[in-house]
């Protein structure tokens, strides 16, 4: 008898029997907190993920349980998998409930492997092991790692069969802070949806309604202005102005977003005397952000603690020169500087010689200011095919099997 992946023909997709052979139907469970109640970048990365399973993993072989969606929510989701969602459930009986579903829907069809795409359900999925011997997959992005975590959370961590970190910048972490294996962590990058992303003119509706003409020099950021994202280095964009505003009077520097932090920024340009410089956005809907990124000249986010940088992948797809951190996972959203700028974001002299640079079109790399290639080989680095090849092959030893008969001469 040989074994086949899941990922071979379909007539997997129930049990059979044939002659003295059985063939079993082998269940995965995938855990996800939401996938369309809340828009972001982990909702979007669990739905790629989960597309991107579909092609492998049998109608019936695979099981979706989501925290925070409602049921009503799922019955849309493009996913030919049962799923059971638990946001109809009121805080704070929603934790609790989705556990019990997890806990009851493995012991009731005793999965061969549980993927849980948040490192929150860790603990629930160690229990699981210990109970049920059902290895699982653990899902890192980046800020939930280092940000509050208990021993109990990190101990199941090191028990996982596998992580998945999005950016070398997390992997790093989970190894020398969260005490994992080299060889438990690997690399899986994110993907995006290109498509609502073009390479288009400056939008003649925006310009007028932010008293712009199409030769204003435009610096964007898209990100939540909150007390807990500071670390995207809007602060510095803001303090590097001056310098910038001496060489390029008509600078304006666009920052797309919602949050608290938004009056302590507000301050701060009006300190650095760049106010009128400085355009608060607020928040802006997803089909208007392409709007947003043709508008700019250049799209900046020198942050320091990213876990990679979803918005990195829509500007380049606009086929617009960007400017990042050189720490965090950035650097794997811009292919180590192939496809932007890496500065030292504590250095707000470097962040703003730079932008002058690319606002003047002055760096030797003149790749940066070739639209067209911009857009290209971020699709080709970072598009669903490349996404689902780089899942497969990190998953494929762990996937649940089907044991089928030898054909016979």
């Amino acid at each position: 008898m040989t074994r086949i992946p899941l990922h071979q023909p379909s007539d997997c997709a129930s049990p059979m029997t044939t002659g003295d052979f059985t063939e079993p139907r082998r269940m995965t469970h995938i855990w996800a907190p939401d996938l369309v109640s809340t828009t972001g970048g982990i909702q979007a990365f669990c739905g790629h993920f989960i597309k991107a399973l579909q092609s492998y993993i049998p109608a019936d072989g695979a099981r979706l349980l989501i925290k925070n969606d409602r049921p009503d929510d799922c019955a849309h989701f493009a996913a030919p998998y049962p799923v059971n969602a638990c946001g109809h459930w009121r805080s704070p009986w929603r934790t609790p409930r989705f556990a019990w579903e997890c806990y009851r829907q493995a012991s009731r069809e005793q999965p061969q492997l549980i993927i849980a795409m948040h490192l929150h359900f860790a603990p629930l999925a160690h229990l699981l092991e210990q109970r049920l011997g059902v290895p699982y997959v653990l899902m890192a992005y980046g800020i939930e790692a280092w940000q509050n975590q208990s021993r109990l959370r990190r101990n199941a961590w090191q028990q996982a069969a596998l992580v998945l970190a999005i950016s070398r910048y997390t992997r790093n972490w989970l190894i020398e802070e969260g005490g994992l294996q080299a060889e438990q962590v690997q690399l899986l990058t994110p993907t995006f949806s290109p498509e609502p992303f073009s390479i288009q003119a400056k939008p003649a509706r925006l310009l007028q309604k932010h008293g712009l003409t199409a030769q204003t020099p435009v610096i964007l950021t898209v990100c939540r202005l909150a007390d807990g994202e500071q670390y995207k280095g809007y602060d510095r964009i803001i303090k590097g102005l001056p310098q910038m505003l001496r060489e390029l009077p008509n600078t304006r520097y666009i920052l797309v977003g919602a949050g608290p932090d938004r009056p302590r920024i507000e301050k701060l340009a009006q300190e650095m005397g760049v106010h009128d410089a400085v355009i608060f956005a607020g928040f802006v809907a997803n089909h208007e952000l392409a709007d947003y990124y043709n508008l700019c000249d250049v799209f900046a986010m020198p942050s320091k603690a990213e876990g990679f940088g979803i918005v990195f992948l829509e500007a380049l797809a606009c086929g617009k020169p960007v400017l990042a951190g050189n720490q965090d996972g950035s650097r794997d959203a811009l292919a180590d500087g192939e496809l932007g700028v890496l500065v030292d974001p504590d250095d707000t002299a470097e962040i703003a010689a730079q932008l002058l640079r690319l606002l003047r079109r002055e760096p030797s790399q003149a790749s940066l200011f070739r639209p067209e290639f911009l857009r290209q080989r971020t699709i080709e680095l970072f598009g669903f095919a490349a996404f689902q090849r780089r899942l497969i092959e990190r998953l494929e030893n762990l996937l649940p099997l089907h044991e089928r008969p030898l054909t016979k001469a």
